[in-house]
């Protein structure tokens, strides 16, 4: 299945379930997109700015994740993502899946059931095996990244040696 529009949709969802709270002047005050092909870890992204002084957000869903996927996950990852656009700007609240996401999931999961909104999904994620080998310079123990860090220091050494306060002697290090 190709990308459907995402406008259509959203206008459908703020009525029904956000009472078009999301709405300033009749134009939506988040952005949405699809993502460049980029977004290939999570279904779907909910972010917000601040530019000179103006707050802005965005919508991005998952071109990788969910083109190939039955329209119903989509509108179930809108909505999820709605929910964080209505809790940061409505409500004006900073939580990821606090209390005020739950029982807005819940009140619309109990309103309809063509598609379920959930904190977590199962759709197939194909991840890149682990790239880089790190090791604690102070107990030798290695571990393994998809990607180079930096200024990693390991969680056990800084717990048992210096109170849990990150520590340069704890300092994971890669090999070139």
């Amino acid at each position: 299945m190709s990308v459907i529009p995402l406008i259509p949709i959203f206008s459908k969802f703020n009525k029904l379930f956000f009472d078009n709270s999301l709405l300033i002047n009749q134009k939506p005050i988040v952005t949405l997109r699809w993502s460049d092909n980029r977004l290939k870890t999570t279904a779907g992204i909910y972010k917000r700015k601040r530019v000179s002084g103006v707050l802005t957000s965005e919508i991005v869903l998952s071109k990788p994740i969910l083109s190939n996927l039955p329209t119903n996950e989509i509108h179930s990852t809108l909505c999820h993502e709605m929910i964080h656009a209505w809790v940061d700007r409505v409500l004006k609240v900073n939580e990821i899946h606090g209390p005020n996401f739950q029982r807005k999931m819940k009140e619309i999961n109990s309103l309809q059931d063509n598609f379920k909104i959930s904190i977590k999904h199962s759709y197939p994620i194909v991840r890149n095996d682990f790239k880089y080998k790190g090791v604690c310079q102070n107990c030798g123990e290695i571990f393994s990244y998809r990607k180079r860090m930096k200024n990693l220091a390991c969680k056990k050494c800084c717990l048992k040696f210096f109170d849990g306060v990150w520590n340069k002697k704890c300092l994971i290090v890669f090999d070139l």
